[in-house]
């Protein structure tokens, strides 16, 4: 009995293929493609053009949006530079809280304490919260008159009512302390995370040299969270660069502009103002500062991560 002849095979996939990883890249390189490529690219087309939805043909401008973000006498430079200031000083200011206040609870509720579970679940449960859900709750605590804060204030100390929400930099505190009260447990997470993987016997060698809690902190704890650290420094910035709903919601950017966003400025210049070209090249320009800043944070990130494996 004779076997029949095996019929070969034309196009076999197989580890050795060469076109086995093109094949696994394809699905992704189509979603870069359309929602990230596309996108950038014609949205650049929209900042070179007196652009509108509604006209058939749009004029050709060049750069003169781009020019315009950096001549004083528009409008658009005023508002763009001063909401960008907003939003770095909202970031100076929220990102060494949002780490330091992480860091302590997490210090604090790694411990074997009564309740530990049910106190980091208190501290991680506003980050499931919506940003309107939070900035509504912020915004009622500080209100001028009935908020919780004055009624605390006038009823139990007899201090004077504070304008929260109508007074410069003391808008800022709502929007600030919500921000942090909304996110830290994120934060702490991550924490948490990172000091169980810290080996005991690190802490049992120290015990051995009598060294105290502040010192196995300072010489333990805190040098081999530094990883942890960088990473959790890099996203809060980017994050808080990113600042729109609170200020939106609690402040709705006042006043006179002095807690809006640069994202809040320029969905108004889009939207409210239906300069959509002056819009995109606002973004744009914000968004190469964010690309060059997170490019300097991932090389002082890089460099002490060396740093610190060659100690």
């Amino acid at each position: 009995m004779t076997s029949s002849p095996k019929r070969g095979k034309p196009f076999a996939l197989s580890d050795a293929n060469p076109l086995i990883p093109y094949l696994y890249l394809i699905p992704h390189a189509l979603f870069f493609l359309v929602f990230v490529i596309y996108p950038v690219g014609y949205g650049f087309y929209i900042s070179l053009h007196r652009w509108s939805p509604l006209q058939g043909q749009q004029e050709f401008v060049g750069l003169l949006f781009y020019r315009n973000l950096f001549d004083p006498s528009t409008p658009q430079s005023e508002f763009f530079w001063k909401t960008l200031w907003n939003t770095t000083f909202f970031t100076l200011v929220s990102t060494p809280l949002l780490v330091g206040t992480a860091l302590g609870l997490a210090v604090l509720l790694y411990r074997p304490i009564f309740g530990r579970a049910i106190f980091r679940a208190i501290f991680f449960m506003p980050g499931i919260l919506s940003v309107a859900v939070m900035g509504i709750l912020w915004r009622w605590l500080f209100d001028n008159q009935s908020g919780l804060v004055n009624v605390i204030r006038q009823e139990y100390f007899h201090l004077p009512v504070i304008q929260f929400l109508t007074t410069d930099w003391w808008a800022w505190v709502p929007i600030i302390v919500g921000t942090v009260w909304w996110t830290v447990g994120f934060n702490m997470t991550l924490y948490l995370a990172a000091l169980g993987g810290i080996s005991p016997t690190y802490y049992e060698a120290a015990d051995l040299d009598g060294a105290g809690p502040w010192a196995k902190f300072r010489y333990i704890t805190w040098p081999l969270l530094t990883p942890t650290t960088l990473f959790i420094t890099v996203t809060t910035v980017l994050a808080s660069f990113q600042l729109f709903g609170q200020s939106l919601i609690i402040t709705n950017g006042g006043p006179a502009r002095t807690t809006q966003s640069v994202i809040q400025y320029i969905t108004e210049e889009a939207f409210g103002n239906s300069q959509l070209s002056s819009a995109t090249a606002m973004a744009f320009v914000f968004g190469l500062l964010m690309l060059v800043f997170t490019v300097i944070q991932f090389r002082l990130m890089v460099r002490d991560l060396n740093a610190e494996g060659e100690r």
